[in-house]
């Protein structure tokens, strides 16, 4: 009678599959409202992901807790100072190297105008080429990049903050499974191996983002192409940007090419990229990424797309962690969600039993 009236009690599949699809839209609806939020906190724990196994290190040597919980902190900051030091100079180069270019620019401008001139071009295409390379276009362009270089640093201190307070939680949340029981293990179990795939993530990509960063970097500096360091740090950055990293990576120094060479330099560049990038990016990297994190290329690309249109261009850097994240917690509890953790790129999920019928 039980099984009876709990039958009768639940709903049915179509309208279950609705009210899931409308709790997920809220809940993505409420994530945009506060992405400001939601992203230097995503960041902050990734970090604390990342630097979390020196503190159980630690301990294992006979640290207290306070001791580990200090030592994942100031490893967190050791890679927060890093990325920040990359940050600023960065931006301070790219700011003062497009200063000392407008009129390159200007020159450039000029020459395309003349080059469609002899085309029959008609002046509206001209226009429109001049207001793309115009003086107060490139200062607007340079002032976009300065305004969000202040709203990284305003969220910066706030994932400071974060991290001291993960750390920290993060070493009492280890004794979870002692303090309730092994019920709990398998909760355990999902996060442990969430926080790995995380880890190899990003080690895989650091490691391909130093390669391709140091051969994009001297081949622009061979090139004579201005600052060659500053678009070497973009390539390392864009690496961790599945799929489209390369070309956001590849724009800008092509760009520079022609503006202070010639457009052969600017072809030989593209050439370089190409060939280096595509090879290692494209071809070679996602085969280590997807059996790294168990995700298939195509959902990899499309939760660039996602996750930058929910938080923003910290989405792109933190897709494949977040995606990893909605995939543990949506799918992974649910016994008869085996074959879209498989279509998701979960290939572990051949190797479980399947659930009791």
């Amino acid at each position: 009678m039980a099984s009876e009236r709990t039958e009768k009690s639940s709903f049915p599949p179509a309208l279950r599959i609705l009210l899931i699809l409308a709790a997920t839209v809220i809940v993505l609806a409420g994530v945009y409202v506060v992405r400001g939020i939601v992203g230097p906190v995503a960041l902050a724990a990734v970090i604390v992901i990342i630097c979390y196994p020196i503190g159980p290190a630690l301990e294992r040597r006979g640290a207290p807790r306070w001791v580990s919980g200090t030592a994942v902190v100031l490893l967190a900051y050791l890679v927060l100072a890093f990325l920040a030091l990359l940050l600023v100079f960065a931006i301070s180069e790219f700011v003062r190297l497009i200063q000392g270019l407008v009129p390159d620019f200007q020159n450039l401008t000029n020459e395309v105008l003349t080059w469609l001139d002899t085309l029959g071009v008609g002046a509206t295409i001209g226009d429109q080429v001049t207001q793309i390379f115009s003086v107060s276009n490139i200062v607007s362009v340079v002032s976009s990049v300065s305004g969000d270089a202040l709203s990284a640093g305003t969220a910066f201190f706030f994932v400071l903050a974060y991290v001291i307070f993960m750390s920290f939680d993060a070493g009492r949340y280890a004794g979870a499974e002692k303090a309730f029981g092994s019920r709990i293990r398998s909760f355990v179990d999902r996060i442990g191996a969430y926080s790995q795939s995380v880890r190899r993530y990003f080690v895989v990509n650091a490691s391909f983002g130093l390669i391709v960063a140091a051969v994009d970097g001297v081949a622009l500096w061979f090139l004579h192409v201005p600052g060659a360091l500053v678009w070497a740090i973009l390539s390392f950055v864009t690496n961790f940007i599945p799929n489209i990293g390369f070309v956001l990576g590849l724009v800008p120094p092509a760009i520079l090419a022609l503006v202070t060479n010639d457009w052969v330099t600017a072809l030989i560049v593209v050439a370089i990229y190409c060939v280096a990038n595509v090879t290692l990016q494209v071809l070679i990297q996602p085969k280590f990424v997807s059996d790294a994190v168990g995700l298939t290329l195509t959902l990899s690309f499309l939760s660039v797309i996602f996750w930058t249109f929910i938080i923003g261009p910290l989405g792109a850097i933190l897709s494949i962690p977040l995606t990893l994240f909605v995939r543990a917690l949506a799918l992974e509890t649910d016994p008869d969600a085996r074959w879209m953790r498989w279509l998701s790129g979960d290939d572990g999920v051949l190797d479980e039993k399947p659930p009791a019928a």
